[in-house]
């Protein structure tokens, strides 16, 4: 039996997608940001936590041949940058393009970095604009609520081996 196909590259948004910034952006907490045991937090107290599923699943993909990449729209790209280093994340995504702009100008990075086609790339985010901005350049998007999980990965993954097996996709 064959084994179903894989994304070249899999990108995640950061807020509300891969972490909790206790209900907020992570450009509305107060640096400076620091580890307490094995807890991120910022001058508030307020602790930044990675979704549940998240770790299991960046272990996961590379294992399938999916290299990683972040897209955030993030004003203050230096406090996500120290907050994915806190956490242990930095090194797990060789492709980063954060900072303010319309995420179609991420993938065009993303794309050029990687030299991965559009077509080749899954992609989720929590905001819908997002989706429907990143999906006009032929990516794959999938809709998170509240973080991304092993099951709404699976439906995404889904949608990704859909599209490469429609007439459209060639």
């Amino acid at each position: 039996m064959k084994e179903e196909p894989w994304p070249r590259l899999v990108v995640f948004d950061l807020d509300f997608t891969l972490w909790d910034c206790g209900g907020t952006w992570c450009d509305c907490l107060r640096p400076p940001f620091k580890k307490s045991g094995p807890r991120v937090l910022d001058a508030n107290n307020g602790h930044i936590r990675i979704y549940p599923d998240v770790e299991i699943l960046l272990e996961i993909l590379p294992q399938r041949g999916c290299q990683l990449g972040i897209a955030s729209r993030t004003e203050q790209p230096g406090w996500a940058r120290n907050l994915l280093s806190l956490l242990g994340l930095a090194q797990k995504f060789p492709y980063q393009a954060i900072y303010p702009s319309d995420k179609k100008r991420h993938f065009r990075q993303l794309r050029d970095e990687s030299r991965i086609d559009y077509e080749d790339m899954l992609f989720f985010d929590d905001e819908r604009r997002n989706i429907d901005s990143v999906g006009s350049l032929g990516v794959v998007p999938f809709h998170v609520d509240r973080g991304v999980t092993e099951a709404n990965f699976s439906r995404g993954l889904q949608a990704w081996r859909r599209s490469k097996r429609s007439p459209s996709s060639s």
